[in-house]
């Protein structure tokens, strides 16, 4: 069978939910909720599988903080024994307009702190990863504020729409691939 490691960002934590650094989180929520799974409490992270013909994807939450990412995903990618080119990191981007999804085969961190832990303890930057773009939309000096603050209600009809797509294009990456996973999404634009 083959196996895939989905790891979707974010902070554990009730005062994190909703974030918009929590967006991995959102679509890994969603992702179950449409294969009818539930999280189990796990080494590292919160844990489900989702068994879909012949693939068996382990869905990951890391319990680490944001951080510390890299040590969950490394625990489950040797655990699972997976190898990383069927990684798929799922992560909030600041600098992606809030109206796009980006998928890349690989890349550097971005300033992203979850990406930083993960290339650091991978020794790689060549793993596949699904960046959710929620916009560089606030005043100087503010950025932690903004990406630790909640969606603003004009957002979330686009939020829901790139969730709904992210879970979409994670079944893809399992089924055909990363090519065709990023010709789905790459260049769509969502919300209004």
């Amino acid at each position: 069978m083959d196996k895939f490691l989905i790891a979707c960002l974010g902070n554990i934590g009730a005062e994190y939910a909703g974030t918009r650094h929590n967006a991995g989180f959102e679509v890994a929520d969603a992702l179950a909720i449409k294969h009818k799974t539930l999280f189990q409490s796990g080494r590292l992270a919160d844990i489900t599988e989702i068994r879909l013909k012949g693939k068996m994807l382990f869905v990951i939450k890391p319990t680490t903080y944001m951080n510390l990412s890299g040590k969950s995903v490394k625990y489950w990618l040797d655990k699972e024994k997976i190898d990383i080119s069927r990684l798929l990191v799922v992560l909030d981007d600041l600098a992606i307009p809030l109206n796009r999804l980006r998928l890349r085969p690989s890349g550097n961190d971005g300033g992203h702190n979850g990406l930083k832990s993960i290339q650091e303890t991978l020794g790689t930057i060549d793993y596949p990863r699904l960046r959710f773009g929620i916009g560089g939309n606030y005043p100087k000096g503010m950025q932690v504020d903004f990406v630790l603050g909640k969606w603003d209600k004009t957002e979330i009809p686009t939020v829901l729409q790139k969730i709904e797509k992210s879970v979409e294009v994670i079944e893809t990456f399992a089924f055909r691939g990363i090519e065709p996973a990023m010709n789905e999404v790459n260049k769509m634009n969502f919300g209004g």
